[in-house]
């Protein structure tokens, strides 16, 4: 403190004084409550980002394994194989360990009539990196190896010869 700033404070009514004193904690104590909140949030935007983008990747997955089984004979794996080229493409980690589930006898309806079509379904275990400890309160089954299952599907109608 410079002699000019201790003799403005000597020339301060005395409860100013004790309020000036009083207030250079106040900065320290706002930024301990705000910072961890803020930290938070980031960090929630990051990992639901990454959810989102999780999602949108077995979304089209699905889709582009629905492309290869609506053909009129698929090879057999071939659905599985594309799915999970796409996954891997993805860059999803573990992408092997995805689930892919095919059903060619599904149906639809197309202008008042029912076909028959295909139905790519895939189920992936996403782990959150940092908010675990949140996705257990929204999914009580995230506690085991700390994965919640992201499910996409596709339908498409099956190509006639």
């Amino acid at each position: 403190m410079t002699h000019l700033d201790r003799a403005l404070n000597e020339l301060r009514p005395p409860c100013a004084r004790r309020f000036a004193r009083d207030e250079r904690g106040t900065a320290l104590l706002e930024a301990a409550l705000t910072v961890p909140l803020v930290l938070l949030i980031s960090i929630g935007i990051f990992e639901f980002g990454r959810a989102y983008q999780t999602w949108q990747v077995l979304t089209n997955a699905a889709r582009e394994g629905a492309r290869v089984s609506v053909l009129p004979n698929p090879a057999s794996g071939a659905v599985e194989a594309r799915v999970r080229a796409y996954l891997q493409s993805g860059q999803l980690p573990g992408y092997s360990s995805a689930t892919v589930t095919v059903d060619r006898s599904a149906t639809l309806q197309v202008g008042g009539a029912t076909v028959t079509a295909s139905q790519v379904t895939v189920d992936y275990p996403f782990t959150f990196i940092a908010l675990l400890p949140v996705a257990r309160l929204v999914d009580e089954n995230a506690t085991a190896g700390g994965a919640i299952t992201i499910r996409a599907s596709a339908v498409m109608r099956n190509e006639v010869q």
